[in-house]
């Protein structure tokens, strides 16, 4: 039996099956829909493998386009859009029983110097070792873990602020939210196996800052969720196996729609990420 970060690095592991063509496998999980984040790691993971050379990711845009069945394979398609000098593109649609459920363009920049260097300092906040696992939390709490936790035991996972459970307690919460993460054991040192094993753990925590104000995180939730959009930038190199900040906040929700930005800082205080996504929220129903 391998660890659940073994797992992790299995499920980005895609098969090749005729050339710029991927299938992805898409675990049994008794859910509604397909994890988001998996869906866009594994779409990284084609696009990187169809490039040459000293290319790091710098970007990526995603749309979530239909919600993505547990358990039936996923074959991604990419789409050699531009090979530069400088800068490679690939756009990636991923398929499932004959449909699109998601697409996704992203760039790789071969590395140069830059003449501009400044970033936004890293918030003051615990140190992970002074904070609680949030699985170890919750399930202290709820005696059992919830369907979805599944997804985060690759990661450790831990809140900077205590987590709220009752109504009562969110009395002038703001929209924002943070946690450290890091892999629960080491990765290979493939750096692209980093960038997304990040980009499938950036979805999973980036719309709690929307949800703050209004319900207790892991209490009973009263809103059906799903990603819309997923964009991210990748500034510097890290180790998605050492200790990342995840600073989340979000400006605005209306509509039905919840947009919320995050800031990924190493332990150096380096800010190697940034991140923004749109949430779909409706009240659920009975």
């Amino acid at each position: 039996m391998g660890t659940p970060v073994d797992d992790l690095v299995d499920l980005l592991d895609l098969e090749q099956i005729e050339l710029n063509i991927f299938r992805g496998r898409s675990p049994e999980e008794a859910l509604q829909r397909t994890f988001g984040g998996q869906v866009a790691g594994q779409a990284l993971v084609a696009a990187g493998r169809t490039v040459e050379g000293e290319r790091p990711v710098h970007s990526l845009h995603a749309y979530f386009l239909r919600p993505g069945v547990p358990g039936v394979p996923i074959v991604y398609q990419v789409d050699r859009i531009r090979d530069g000098r400088t800068f490679t593109t690939r756009r990636v649609l991923a398929i499932q029983g004959g449909r699109s459920i998601f697409s996704l363009t992203a760039d790789f920049h071969r590395p140069e110097e830059g003449s501009i260097e400044h970033q936004y300092p890293m918030p003051s906040v615990p140190a992970p070792e002074d904070l609680p696992s949030a699985l170890d939390e919750v399930g202290s709490r709820l005696g059992e873990l919830p369907p979805f936790i599944s997804r985060r035991q690759p990661f450790d996972i831990r809140y900077v602020e205590r987590l709220r459970w009752s109504k009562e307690e969110l009395v002038d919460v703001e929209a924002r939210s943070g946690v450290w993460l890091r892999t629960n054991g080491p990765l290979p040192d493939d750096p692209l196996i980093h960038v997304c094993a990040l980009t499938y753990a950036s979805d999973m925590t980036l719309l709690d800052a929307v949800r703050a104000p209004v319900e207790p995180l892991w209490g009973t939730r009263h809103f059906d969720m799903a990603s819309l959009d997923h964009a991210m930038w990748f500034h510097r190199p890290f180790r998605t196996d050492d200790w990342l900040l995840y600073q989340q906040e979000s400006p605005i929700a209306h509509g039905a729609r919840g947009l919320a930005r995050g800031q990924i800082f190493d332990r150096n205080g380096q800010l190697v990420v940034s991140v923004v996504q749109e949430g779909l929220f409706r009240p659920l129903k009975g």
